[in-house]
């Protein structure tokens, strides 16, 4: 393989703006053009209201945190509570902020993998509360519930839909038309969703038309769900190595064919 593997490939990068950096510098690495299009905007929620919100929560036995963004925000609430992380960048942000993660999970990133540790297996009776944005992971708790937990949720920031610079969707549709994008990432179901809608009307009507890369498999059931032609690939998870390598292969697997 060259050392620019991705030499020609335009890749939408849909991250919000602050989270964007890793997996587009690793797409330029590899010779790629990383078009950044941040389909969600974080807004941390007032402190006072967040503070407000804990007080009236029983002390949580475990607090788990879904995210880096609940990190950032939220991790000053979980005190002297055993915390969970739902995956390596959810842990790794733990850890730099001083605190150890007491569960994660040893294989995979979501909540099928959390909820399969030894940990979380016998928590009846026990407080836990989750750590998110306005919505999401409604599986996780019910899991839990099914367990015997009893669970709270603690929102502590906003995923909105942004408003998008006139020029940047300009831009984006130019290049779409020219045939410089050809990938597009999606981190969660409700980026895809968000990308549908801000999209210019030609670029989103032709989201089944382009390669959609994603470390989750919910995206690949909403994107199939959407557009039943498309052909949207599972990455073996959502850091920037493994979402690179994942565009990588598929065209790998092209150029194969067309050798053959």
């Amino acid at each position: 393989m060259t050392e620019a593997p991705l030499q020609g490939v335009g890749v939408l990068v849909t991250r919000p703006r602050a989270q964007a950096a890793g997996l587009a510098t690793a797409i330029e690495n590899r010779g790629g053009k990383a078009f950044r299009f941040p389909v969600i905007e974080i807004v941390p929620r007032p402190e006072s209201r967040v503070a407000a919100e804990v007080a009236a929560l029983p002390l949580p036995d475990i607090v788990i945190f879904v995210s880096p963004n609940a990190v950032e925000y939220g991790l000053r609430y979980a005190k002297d509570s055993t915390i969970g992380a739902i995956g390596p960048a959810t842990e790794a942000a733990i850890k730099a902020s001083g605190r150890v993660v007491d569960i994660s999970p040893q294989i995979g990133y979501d909540s099928e993998s959390l909820l399969a540790e030894p940990a979380l297996s016998a928590v009846a009776g026990k407080h836990v509360l989750i750590v998110r944005g306005n919505n999401g992971l409604e599986h996780l708790a019910e899991s839990l519930r099914n367990r015997g937990a009893k669970v709270s949720y603690l929102s502590v920031y906003n995923r909105n839909l942004p408003k998008i610079d006139p020029q940047l969707l300009a831009e984006i549709e130019a290049a779409w038309r020219s045939g410089e994008i050809g990938v597009v990432t999606v981190m969660s179901v409700q980026s895809l969703k968000n990308l549908a809608t801000v999209l210019p009307d030609w670029c989103a009507s032709r989201l089944g038309a382009v390669v959609l890369v994603t470390p989750a498999a919910r995206v690949i059931k909403e994107a199939l769900q959407r557009y039943p032609s498309s052909k949207p690939v599972l990455a073996s998870g959502p850091q920037a190595a493994e979402m690179v390598a994942a565009i990588i292969d598929i065209y790998r697997t092209d150029l194969e064919k067309q050798h053959e």
